[in-house]
């Protein structure tokens, strides 16, 4: 994100839960996924490859497309890749079924412009519930400044196609798993379960952390002005985010893992990518680049 874009903090207006009208669209969603993700439970649903496809869809979906794409590469732009290779990364954050690019990275900017203060839309001090889920049932104000917060990705026609069309992304993907599961005998009603609902609900509760148990428990590294917090277990669930509070005081740093033990498996990818020459302009914390220069 550029320095432009994060100094300009928009219009306070206090988060009051329950002065906000509710989306029923979403609390609809909401309720068919979680109970699509129950149903692909029941045993005649499970298979070996039924696991893979949920465990591959997950890692490409909240891994490559929400932690790698939507978080570190567009919202906060702490690396670049070659031009190809982002809408490839930015279409499998939006099979993650997070909105669409421009409003996750929108609100994503707006919260860390207003982290835990009255204006953040999922501010900690309104609750776990409300941190963790209950903010995404709401009409929130942050979402009147997604555009002013975005100037980068409103240019490009692919993203606003993605931001309008998310949902429709899972159709292709559900085609593609029921033939899967009818070739290989696993089920195509099997597959689709697993790999759509039961991975979006996993997605979901995952990333949702990131905004909940971080922002209550774990270790404070640096003064990040927020209830901000280093927490081991979500690091691991969300492939290297659980260490929050290191991202909150160097929220442009591609690596959020600042200790040898703090293990950051996205990191990992970018690293990957750089030797690869698809990664450049790596951006990293101050505390990162002394530790280079020490050694």
């Amino acid at each position: 994100m550029s320095m432009a874009v994060s100094r300009q903090r928009p219009q306070v207006i206090p988060v009051v839960p329950r002065q906000l009208r509710t989306s029923w669209g979403t609390v609809g969603f909401m309720l068919l996924i979680h109970g699509l993700a129950i149903w692909a439970l029941l045993p005649r649903f499970w298979s070996p490859l039924a696991l893979v496809v949920l465990l591959v869809l997950y890692w490409l979906t909240a891994c490559i497309g929400v932690t790698l794409g939507y978080h570190r590469l567009l919202a906060h732009r702490s690396f670049r890749v070659v031009a190809w290779l982002e809408p490839l990364i930015t279409t499998c954050g939006t099979l993650s079924c997070q909105h669409g690019p421009i409003d996750w990275a929108g609100l994503h900017r707006h919260h860390h412009l207003h982290s835990d203060d009255p204006s953040d839309h999922h501010n900690s001090h309104l609750g776990i519930w409300w941190s963790h889920f209950g903010w995404m049932l709401k009409e929130v104000p942050a979402k009147a400044h997604i555009k002013r917060l975005t100037p980068d990705l409103q240019g490009n026609a692919y993203y606003r196609w993605l931001n309008r069309n998310f949902l429709l992304l899972q159709l292709p993907l559900a085609i593609l798993l029921w033939w899967l599961g009818e070739t290989t005998g696993a089920g195509g009603l099997a597959l689709v379960l697993w790999g759509i609902p039961l991975r979006l609900v996993l997605v979901y509760h995952c990333t949702w952390m990131v905004n909940s148990a971080t922002h209550r428990w774990g270790y404070v590294s640096h003064n990040s002005h927020d209830q901000s917090k280093n927490n081991w277990w979500v690091a691991l669930l969300t492939f290297g985010e659980g260490w929050h509070n290191n991202h909150h005081a160097y929220q442009s740093s591609a690596r959020m893992g600042f200790r040898w033990w703090e293990l950051d498996l996205t990191w990992l990818h970018i690293k990957l990518l750089q030797r690869l020459g698809l990664a450049s302009h790596i951006h990293l914390a101050r505390p990162l680049i002394k530790s280079r220069q020490a050694t």
